[in-house]
């Protein structure tokens, strides 16, 4: 079978390459891989910033972003022939920590965890592959050319977990939600919001395109002015950053609501100093109780509540997320370029037939 490998720190690696056929092993579903979705993460590892390789491999096979169909399943799995899946991407650690003992991979506190397709794991960007039917999440049938979207929105199905879980410490009705950036997570971010009955707004630069329209067609209201005029207009109860701007973060800080809640998911790249007035910045948070987290990555609960947001939305609303399909022999091109400025989420096709 054909699979879309990369060998982890070299540059220039990426390659679609003949591999052998997976065999599952005992309690592994055997899937035929439909889509795999593309992200920063990807072109990270594209670019040679990290990744690793299984114990043994010189290549990892990337894809962490999945939707296969299932092909052979274990008797009492949960799983039948035809079964629309998604692969959970984080394994715990075998040691394990607390928090993986407790079920949650995702909070893993010495850092030991594997991930398909980023960290010792290989991926889902294969015609076929294998997962164990406990780290599989069944797809509703209908979601057949948009359930790659189920791994981002069960990043941000955690975010706004862990949103209302700090919220609750005390009394807590949000009304107002403001999220910065409106790429894919942002936009499903966004579409979570609604679900929940939130006001949502979105704040990106961009002025024309699909991304206003989403918006809208969410019932949100977008915004392309100054970051600052818009926050101070606001004053939203909770803020999802998914940018990872620097200033945008700080700025996200400064002027929520009291008791305003900040998640962090967009991750910041090193070395851009910025001057911040921590005193003030410090006296804001203390004064007004608010919090700032960040959040990343999800759990076997996070997946199923984002399988239960997905179905629960429109489903042309969500096609108009992927703006760029590209079959699986120029999927290495599609790593190592970038779409156009209309461009928001590019997914890989590796079946044929599909």
């Amino acid at each position: 079978m054909r699979a879309l490998t990369v060998v982890p720190t070299h540059p220039g690696s990426v390659a679609v390459i003949d591999v052998p056929d997976p065999e599952p092993a005992e309690g592994q579903l055997l899937v035929e891989g439909l889509f795999m979705g593309v992200c920063g993460t990807d072109h990270e590892i594209a670019a040679g910033d990290y990744g690793t390789a299984p114990q043994g491999a010189d290549r990892l096979v990337l894809g962490h972003e999945s939707l296969g169909r299932v092909r052979s399943a274990p008797e009492g799995s949960g799983f039948a022939e035809g079964d629309l899946v998604v692969g959970v991407v984080r394994r715990p650690d075998p040691v394990p920590c607390g928090a993986c003992a407790a079920g949650h991979f995702d909070m893993c506190r010495n850092g030991r965890y594997t991930e398909r397709g980023i960290k010792e794991r290989h991926g889902y960007g294969s015609e076929l592959w294998t997962v164990e039917a406990d780290y599989a999440i069944a797809v509703n049938p209908g979601l057949a050319d948009v359930g790659v979207l189920l791994e981002p929105t069960s990043v941000v199905a955690k975010a706004w977990e862990q949103v209302r879980r700090v919220g609750e410490r005390s009394w807590f009705s949000p009304q107002r939600a403001l999220v910065t950036g409106a790429g894919p997570i942002g936009l499903l971010a966004a579409l979570i919001g609604t679900q929940l009955g939130l006001e949502v707004h979105v704040l990106d630069r961009v002025t024309s395109g699909p991304k206003p329209e989403l918006v809208q067609a969410l019932g949100a209201t977008y915004h392309d002015g100054s970051a600052v005029d818009v926050f101070k207009t606001l004053t939203p109860d909770v803020v999802i950053e998914a940018t990872g701007a620097g200033q945008l973060v700080f700025e996200a800080m400064a002027y929520t609501a009291s008791y305003g809640i900040v998640c962090l998911t967009g991750v910041s790249s090193a070395g851009h100093k910025l001057p911040v007035d921590a005193g003030g910045l410090n006296r804001e948070l203390v004064l007004e109780n608010d919090v700032v987290l960040g959040s990343v990555n999800a759990n076997l609960e996070h997946y199923r509540s984002a399988a239960v947001a997905l179905a629960a939305a429109d489903r042309d609303w969500l096609a108009r997320l992927i703006t760029r399909r590209v079959p699986l022999a120029d999927a290495a091109e599609a790593l190592t370029t970038t779409g156009s400025s209309d461009d928001i989420k590019t997914v890989v096709r590796l079946s044929e037939s599909d």
